[in-house]
């Protein structure tokens, strides 16, 4: 098949969607299929370089929404080359261009949400969602609506996404998500992190790896680390993620309030093989989100044979705790005080017997081929001729 995704920019930054498209991508294209991408970056955008997948960058875009005036003719232009087109999230124009330019075509658009439209942003932005609302009907309704299939990568997820706006359409489907496993050299990797931070060796870390951000529940994380660091005084905390904004900032006088700042590293956004380095060199993975609709960063750690302490927040927590791969709490600070200090006093059988699972749910359930083999299973299914569609789509449309 040939495939095209969208995405509205594939700057590593911006999180799990692009990790998603490029690991799928990458395992597609050992199938035998062909992927493209197109990208609403400036063609000069450094990180288009480093990008292994046939890229077009038609920006640079306008704005936060980020208006690109080419998009929709270019669409028009080269999307006949593809079995089907891919969106990937929402709220920005890669979305309602597809639709404006796919809605009556012969060529079949798929959304994957990637988790925003989860209720969660509606309770915590309640003026963000007023003003999403106003614009729900005229845009990102009919981009799902109008979508061949709208792709969820849970069930959690599906469920959830009814609740965040009345008017609502879609032809849902959920299909298998994962990443590819960790880099074999497991030695080689820690030497490489641990010669970056040498500061961490023979500590018992637990590290958090993701964007810094509210929704991530890191100031939860530090209080909870400061309520039960004596339980062992070996432990340290690594928060390794992009940390030069104000929340981060707010972090960081946090640390020194809770008297742990000498108990923490801040490493900073980490990739290739210091990322994987810190997965190997740690003894938990903490994340105990507000809202986390897959967790690409969670798939990882469980490859790198690392247990995972999450919130019920966090959509894959449910094959987690069915599975004993981690332990799961709720998204508070008695929460995550609670997953750690049950890490922390566990003896070395079950510490062990937990790593062993981590990897079992991994390679059962997040592997990179299985999501490539379901969500090819749903293109050729769906993708097919589609005799009427015009006239469908109208009449649906006339429905509302």
């Amino acid at each position: 098949m040939k495939i095209l995704h969208l995405l509205s920019t594939v700057d590593p930054r911006a999180g799990g969607p692009i990790e998603g498209v490029l690991q799928s991508g990458i395992s597609m294209q050992t199938m035998g299929h062909e992927i493209e991408v197109v990208s609403l970056d400036a063609p000069d955008a450094p990180w288009l370089a480093s990008f292994p997948l046939r890229l077009h960058a038609l920006g640079p875009a306008r704005g936060f929404y980020g208006l690109t005036p080419k998009l929709v003719p270019w669409l028009k232009e080269h999307a006949t080359r593809f079995d089907a087109v891919i969106v990937n999230g929402l709220w920005q124009y890669h979305g309602y261009g597809t639709w404006k330019a796919l809605r009556d075509s012969s060529v079949p658009y798929y959304v994957f949400p990637h988790g925003m439209l989860d209720p969660w942003f509606k309770r915590t932005y309640p003026l963000k969602h007023l003003k999403k609302s106003l614009y729900w009907p005229w845009a990102e309704y009919r981009v799902l609506r109008d979508a061949r299939r709208v792709l969820f990568t849970t069930q959690e997820e599906r469920l959830l996404a009814r609740e965040s706006f009345k008017l609502y359409r879609a032809n849902e489907e959920v299909v298998a998500f994962g990443t590819r496993p960790p880099p074999a050299d497991s030695t080689a990797l820690r030497e490489a992190f641990l010669a970056k931070f040498p500061q961490l060796a023979g500590k018992r870390t637990i590290l958090f790896l993701g964007r810094i951000h509210e929704k991530k529940g890191c100031d939860l994380l530090l209080k909870a680390f400061a309520n039960v660091r004596d339980i062992d005084t070996n432990a340290h905390l690594v928060m390794a993620g992009p940390d030069d904004g104000e929340f981060a900032a707010n972090l960081r006088t946090l640390a020194k309030e809770l008297g742990i700042e000498t108990r923490m590293t801040w490493t900073g956004m980490l990739s290739g093989d210091l990322k994987w380095g810190a997965f190997r060199t740690s003894d938990v993975f903490a994340l105990p989100s507000h809202q986390e609709n897959f967790g690409i960063a969670v798939a990882e750690a469980l490859g790198s044979r690392l247990p995972v302490l999450i919130s019920d927040k966090v959509n894959i927590w449910r094959e987690v705790k069915e599975d004993g791969a981690g332990i799961v709490t709720t998204d508070t600070v008695e929460g995550a005080a609670d997953a750690l200090s049950t890490w922390l006093r566990m003896d070395t059988a079950a510490v062990e017997a937990m790593r062993e699972q981590a990897f079992k749910t991994f390679m059962q359930r997040f592997h990179v081929d299985a999501m490539s083999k379901d969500l090819v299973r749903v293109l050729r299914e769906t993708a097919g001729p589609r005799g009427g569609r015009t006239d469908a789509l109208r009449l649906k449309r006339q429905a509302g």
